[in-house]
């Protein structure tokens, strides 16, 4: 469509350490470099979620930043779907001898 912008892709990724107390930003790009965040993400089994919102909220911090409380929800809402699919992928290579 003519005069319509794409937007531009923001990748953000998360690490949780009990001992840090919340979240942290490990990483945060844009464009060409977030498609390979993503691409090295799913390479090493690491679960992608995809939310613009969150991204551009996180985007703010910079890399080793605690995520702010404002976004505990949010950022809890991601890891627990993450956990939830990981837990499933080892049950099914359980299942399957692996």
């Amino acid at each position: 469509m003519r005069g319509s912008k794409r937007a531009e892709k923001l990748s953000i990724a998360l690490a949780y350490a009990p001992t840090d107390g919340a979240p942290r930003v490990l990483a945060s790009a844009r464009g060409y470099l977030a498609e390979r965040l993503e691409r090295m993400a799913r390479e090493h089994g690491i679960e992608v979620y995809s939310d613009a919102d969150l991204a551009g909220a996180l985007s703010a911090l910079n890399t080793g930043s605690l995520v702010p409380p404002g976004l505990y929800r949010a950022v809890a809402e991601v890891l627990a779907y993450c956990y939830t699919i990981n837990e499933r992928l080892k049950e099914k290579l359980a299942e399957q001898g692996n």
